[in-house]
């Protein structure tokens, strides 16, 4: 980053939050500032998880709570314990807060419309293609790459979703049981490592590097959630996977895939690894990768 690249930013977020009004506590004319309202789109129609709620905007628990507290007050929201564990606080629209998040859904809509109306309409379609790039990146620079044991519930998550997928998307079906699945062992240090990528505290995807002795490093197991695909994870995963290799001093990184997955074999290649011949007997496999790394030098 340069000075250029970080005030062209601080200019561009002046102009939408004062475009957008929330330098105001009335947000779109209503008697609370955007805080409020925010968490009244967020909470939906079914509920929210106080904390998932807190995780999905990035909110401390105190300021959490003190939002929640203002809903409340105005009979807007209601906050209940959860019978089975008190912990867990559960918060719901009533029919007042139903009425206001329509009522903000209708201005919203309405500050929308009064972007938009002076532009003409090559402006429009400009704007617009300009903003959905600009949500894009910003979503991908908020998920965040954990490294995980392999029986964590969110790795689990990541997998069974990653087999069903395969399930559907292979020409022959697919069973755990007869393919070369590392054990959880191999994927715990000092044998290995597993990734979990989160957005909004929700598990989006997940890799595996084997890290086997005397032998190369080996890619196992990576995954992106389908609505999260185009973000530039398989990639940032790659990137981290081939990092880490290094830093165990390893000089080469393999992989192997299946035929149908086209999209992952063009990440593969753009990566910089080149098809090699079978280096395993996974019977799930038609393509085997391998790159050449830099081993990181020793600390």
């Amino acid at each position: 980053m340069n000075g250029t690249e970080i005030d062209r930013v601080r200019r561009f977020n002046r102009t939408v939050t004062e475009r957008v009004g929330v330098l105001h506590d009335h947000y779109l004319g209503r008697d609370r500032p955007v805080g409020e309202a925010r968490l009244l789109w967020e909470i939906g129609e079914r509920g929210q998880d106080v904390r998932r709620l807190r995780e999905r905007l990035g909110l401390d628990s105190g300021y959490v709570s003190r939002l929640l507290r203002s809903l409340e007050t105005d009979g807007l929201v209601t906050v209940e314990p959860q019978p089975r564990d008190r912990r867990v606080r559960t918060v719901r629209l009533t029919d007042a807060g139903r009425a206001e998040r329509a009522t903000l859904d209708r201005r919203s809509d309405e500050l929308a419309g009064s972007l938009l109306e002076p532009l003409n309409t090559a402006q429009r379609v400009r704007l617009v293609t300009a903003m959905a790039e600009v949500d894009r990146l910003l979503t991908a620079g908020t998920v965040a790459l954990d490294a995980v044991d392999p029986d964590h519930p969110d790795a689990r998550h990541c997998l069974r979703s990653y087999y069903t997928e395969l399930q559907e998307r292979f020409e022959t079906g697919f069973d755990p049981a007869r393919s070369l699945l590392p054990d959880a062992g191999e994927l715990r240090p000092p044998r290995g490592l597993f990734l979990v990528a989160r957005l909004h505290g929700e598990p989006v995807g997940c890799a595996g590097l084997k890290l086997p002795s005397g032998a190369p490093a080996e890619v196992k197991r990576m995954w992106v959630a389908p609505h999260t695909r185009g973000l530039g994870l398989g990639r940032r995963f790659l990137s981290e996977l081939e990092a880490r290799a290094a830093r165990h001093g390893r000089d080469v990184l393999r992989l192997d895939t299946n035929k149908t997955l086209d999209t992952a074999i063009g990440l593969y290649l753009s990566h910089g690894f080149e098809e090699v011949p079978a280096f395993n007997d996974e019977p799930y496999a038609h393509h085997w990768f391998e790159k050449r790394i830099t081993p990181a030098p020793p600390e």
